[in-house]
């Protein structure tokens, strides 16, 4: 797998997977937050992200969610990563230069971060134009950071991590992360069958759990959105047209469940969160990108589902789409 070591770009610098060939998720490097050292102001901060990634989606999401669109400025990378990591494609559809530096290639924010930082070059990035460096590049934290120290930037009343809610929030966040977000990676780059065999048994059984749940709540935490929810709706909403084929994660799809599949319908169509889904990025990252996993990197075409469809879930309990949006 592609990475820095010592500010120089390898390509065979570690394994994904163990020796019983079980997917192995290496840890972020930058752990910063805004506060005191990085405070909070707009136009100050950028977001460097995919649209394929769902760990970058989820700060597109809380982003667009706290209308923190004029505050906080993207880019976007291309969605096909070969051997020289993620890239600038400004000609590319969907896709953006790097307004700061000029980079061609996301790496090289890294190593302007720290010359000799090891380390994978992931997204999404959160970077400090005052600074100029890294401030974070975990998901959950960036999305926690946009939730709760930009409130006087964000245009939008939304709490996504309401107090009251957040020992809930937090314990959801932990038991679908293994199991659900994390787990269709273990499927689909496992070494080995028993590997791959655990990682479905767990996906499975864990996401029947919470169709059951959904039956009578509305959102994960019940009646309110949730980082919690965002961080589901990143999953859910790729896997049917990727992780169920080029995963392997084909015991059902969502569109199957009962509670499930409208709950993902019900998210999509809150005001704020449709824009940030591009499927045709999606799409092409999983099938070309991962050759050792679909070697042709041809792209599945189907299937074709209508996010749009009435969901009927108004009926739980919860506040209706666009309510937690003022």
């Amino acid at each position: 797998m592609n990475h820095l070591v010592d500010g120089e770009w390898r390509t065979d610098a570690y394994e994904t997977t163990n020796e019983e060939g079980a997917f192995e998720r290496q840890e972020t490097t930058f752990r910063d937050w805004i506060g005191e050292e990085f405070p909070a102001e707009a136009g100050r901060y950028h977001l460097y992200v995919s649209y394929a990634c769902p760990w970058a989606h989820r700060t597109l999401l809380a982003r667009s969610l706290k209308g923190l669109e004029d505050a906080i400025s993207v880019s976007v990378v291309d969605p096909f990563r070969d051997a020289d990591g993620w890239q600038f494609t400004p000609e590319k559809e969907g896709c953006t230069e790097d307004p700061l530096y000029g980079a061609e290639y996301l790496r090289e924010l890294y190593v302007r971060a720290d010359p000799d930082v090891t380390c994978r070059v992931t997204v999404p990035v959160l970077w400090d134009t005052k600074e100029e460096t890294i401030v974070n590049n975990e998901s959950k934290e960036i999305l926690r950071m946009f939730d709760t120290e930009s409130e006087e930037q964000a245009t939008r009343d939304v709490d996504l991590f309401l107090e009251g809610y957040r020992e809930e929030v937090e314990g959801i966040i932990d038991a679908i992360y293994e199991p659900i977000n994390n787990g269709v990676y273990r499927a689909g780059f496992a070494g080995s069958q028993e590997a791959y065999d655990e990682a479905i048994e767990d996906l499975f059984s864990t996401l029947d759990r919470w169709d059951s749940t959904l039956a009578d709540r509305r959102y994960l935490a019940g009646d309110r959105l949730t980082e919690a929810d965002i961080c589901m709706f990143t999953t859910l909403v790729r896997f049917d047209q990727v992780y169920h084929t080029h995963f392997m994660c084909n015991v059902m799809q969502i569109r199957d469940y009962e509670h499930l599949w409208p709950y993902l319908r019900d998210l999509y169509q809150t005001p704020g969160v449709a824009e940030t889904v591009n499927m045709d990025h999606i799409t092409e990252h999983y099938y070309t990108t991962h050759p050792d996993v679909n070697p042709s990197r041809i792209v599945a075409r189907g299937p074709d589902l209508d996010f749009e469809e009435p969901h009927d879930r108004d009926e739980l309990a919860g506040e209706p789409p666009g309510a937690l949006i003022r």
